[in-house]
Order: C-alpha cells, then structure tokens, then sequence
C-alpha cells in the first residue's frame, strides 16, 4: 500500500505517505465508527476537518467529504484520505481549481448557479442579528462576486452561471478568487 500511494501521490514523498498512513491508521482506531473498519465516515472526517484545519461550516465540510470520496461508498479510505489530501493541502493552482470548482459545484452539473452561490455564501457568512434581511446581503454580495467574475471572464451573456473555464479564468486573473464562495482549503498555516 506504502509503495502503491507513494507512486500515485505527486506531492508527498514516501516518508510524508507513510506519516499520512499511520495518522489514518489511528485516527480510524479512535473511531467508534460502523466504518472503522475500513476508514472515515463523515462525521469523524468532518472532526479531521475541524480539529486539524479549524474548519467550521457543515456545507463545506460535506463537500470536502464528497470530493475525498471519490467511489461515493460513504467512506474515506486510506488512499483516498492520502489522494485527497495531496491536492488539498499540496496541489497545483490547476488542482485547487478545480477542487474548489466542484466544492461550489453543488449538484455536479458542470456550473456555478447563482442560488448555488447564494446557499455556499449564505452557509460560510456569519449570521448578525440586525432588522435588515440577511438574504438581501448575501443576494447582493453575489451579485458582486458575480461581477467581479464577469469582468474577468467572458460571460458575455451575463446569465449569473460560471462554467469551469470561467471559474479557471477570473482565479487565474484574481486569485483571491480561489475561495470566493467560501473557505475550502487550509490556511497557510
């Protein structure tokens, strides 16, 4: 397994696999999980998640999930704990596009809608108690970032949906716009 992964893996030499492996191996013996067994459900992802990456919104945490588990069993595995890992922490601006792209991608149809932007934006701000509609705020922080977007891409036809070459072209021009719909990968530190 430590040979398979170390060759499949671009960017974790032998040695950083085998670390990734062992914190798997007791991280899933910790685990009171039905998984156990086999590896992580997603509850005890999303504590991974939590603990080690200070991530708190359960949306985007779901969707980490989901792009972790590549076969879609409900179980992260030890290679798909290590594969995933690699992009998320390590990956190329190519890589993180497009793991960011399918996190926003919320029902995998090849685009960003607008009411997907608005449920990741809705799910990461935080809730202010004010007499104002929280929903106008964030219909109208999309509307910006959708116009931040538009003035980098070439969405001639103004239709509130990023394809994948969109998202890759306004991150490419703006990186800041990497995670414009909510914090998906780690912090640099």
């Amino acid at each position: 397994l430590l040979d398979s992964l170390a060759r499949s893996v671009k960017h974790f030499n032998k040695s950083e696999v085998e670390c990734l492996i062992k914190l798997f191996d007791r991280l899933v013996a910790e685990s009171r999980s039905r998984f156990a067994a086999v590896g992580f459900d997603r509850n005890m992802f999303r504590e991974t998640l939590h603990s080690a990456f200070g991530m708190t919104d359960d949306m985007i945490m779901d969707r980490v999930f989901r792009i972790f588990d590549r076969d879609n069993d409900s179980c992260i595995s030890v290679g798909e704990w290590v594969e995933g890992l690699s992009v998320f922490l390590r990956g190329t601006l190519e890589e993180k596009i497009k793991y960011c792209f399918e996190i926003y991608d919320l029902d995998a149809d090849g685009y960003i809608t607008r009411e997907e932007m608005f449920q990741m934006l809705k799910n990461s701000l935080l809730k202010q108690p004010s007499e104002e509609d929280p929903d106008e705020g964030i219909k109208d922080l999309v509307d910006i970032a959708l116009k931040k977007m538009a003035s980098t891409m070439c969405d001639y036809d103004h239709d509130g949906v990023l394809s994948f070459m969109d998202f890759e072209q306004a991150v490419r021009d703006e990186n800041l716009l990497l995670e414009a719909f909510g914090p998906c990968l780690p912090d640099i530190k």
